[in-house]
């Protein structure tokens, strides 16, 4: 190598340490992240905070946002409403976190909507849920019903000739805004509900429930529980029960179904991330996640992925404000968009995002086989009176 280009070489060098090392002393943006690391989202929290800890590596091996470092502050909300109002308060005024980015169950998100707003904090909800949640602070890039559940239903009245269906659900806010909705759709094109049961959150005998669905005959079965622990507890119950109807689950993801083996063999599911997603994008995410995490990787799924691309929804908003000003950042995370491994997602459509949607049928060994594909599904009009 000559001498000059010696010298241009240090000067790269000294020039990308001189970035980093302002990067590292400049004060971070913080991001607060409550998750349910207890409770009935703990099967998939581990899954979620993994996501968390990936975008954060690479924004931050990216020179940061603004060329501040990011840094998490991770918060166990129980999966509840009594442990979301502990996560938030400490996130929001102690930890006085830059902006939050959370997967949580519905109740945990309602408990938490109030103290966001006292605290002027712009929130990300990352969770698929029941839809026309709406606040000032809050945008989301999860599916809602409008998006989830007409690909079941069309498939189970249309190619198994499915007419009486059988709901059962979760008795809080996602379970009966889900149900709510799909019955109405269910009787809008010409199908019938012949039975509606709820258990509590933390309800596991689903025993009665089942007994109801035997004598009902219906010719099928749809779900919505709280993600995790509940969708684990009725699978296996309904395996052991022999109950065969075709079964679609609103609320199951790909990593839950990984773990329950063959009991979820068979379970239909609407999803806009499955990990067979064949991209440049979804390719370097899986790669990226077993590379950090290596054996202790968990797989992506529904409620992970969009985690880790809010992480990039925020950065963009940030860089378009020129500042972490919460009002200019808020305003900035409807304008941007982010291309990852779902595809490139923006949150443009009443705070919420057109998304493709994957119909499939779980196998054995816990994959998901695709069936049909819907290209940008509109998730309707959320949040009319929120700009």
């Amino acid at each position: 190598m000559t001498s000059f280009k010696r010298i241009i070489a240090a000067a790269v060098a000294a020039a990308a340490f001189g970035a980093w090392l302002g990067a590292a002393a400049a004060e971070p943006i913080k991001i607060g992240v409550a998750v349910g690391l207890s409770g009935a989202n703990s099967v998939v929290a581990p899954a979620v905070v993994q996501s968390s800890q990936l975008a954060v590596a690479e924004i931050n091996a990216a020179g940061g946002i603004l060329g501040r470092p990011v840094e998490l502050e991770i918060a166990d909300d129980a999966s509840g409403a009594v442990g979301a109002q502990k996560a938030y308060d400490t996130l929001v005024f102690q930890k006085n976190v830059d902006a939050i980015i959370s997967m949580e169950t519905s109740a945990a998100r309602n408990a938490a909507l109030p103290i966001v707003a006292r605290g002027k904090k712009p929130f990300i909800y990352t969770s698929f849920y029941e839809g026309r949640s709406c606040s000032p602070w809050m945008y989301v890039n999860g599916w809602v019903p409008e998006q989830v559940v007409a690909p079941i239903v069309d498939y189970f009245s249309k190619t198994k000739g499915a007419k009486t269906f059988y709901l059962v659900g979760n008795d809080y806010a996602f379970g009966r805004g889900m149900l709510d909705f799909t019955k109405q759709y269910i009787e809008q094109h010409g199908g019938k509900v012949i039975g509606e049961e709820y258990l509590p959150i933390d309800g596991t005998d689903w025993t009665p429930v089942l007994s109801k669905i035997r004598a009902a005959k219906p010719d099928a079965l749809i779900s919505a529980t709280a993600g995790g622990a509940p969708n684990v507890a009725l699978a296996k119950q309904l395996k052991s029960a022999g109950l065969t109807l075709p079964y679609g689950n609103l609320a199951i993801d790909e990593g839950t179904a990984k773990g329950m083996g063959d009991v979820a063999s068979g379970v239909y599911l609407a999803a806009s991330y499955l990990t067979s997603i064949d991209t440049p994008q979804n390719r370097k995410f899986k790669a990226a996640l077993d590379s950090k995490f290596g054996a202790d990787a968990k797989t992506p799924n529904e409620l992970s992925e969009p985690q880790y691309e809010a992480f990039f929804l925020y950065k963009a908003a940030v860089e378009k404000a020129g500042s972490t000003d919460p009002a200019k950042v808020v305003k900035a995370l409807g304008e941007v968009s982010f291309d990852g491994p779902r595809g490139t997602v923006q949150m443009n459509r009443s705070r919420h995002v057109p998304l493709a949607m994957r119909l499939g049928q779980i196998q054995p060994d816990g994959s998901v086989k695709v069936l049909q594909t819907f290209k940008d599904v509109d998730p309707g009009m959320q949040c009319p009176n929120l700009k």
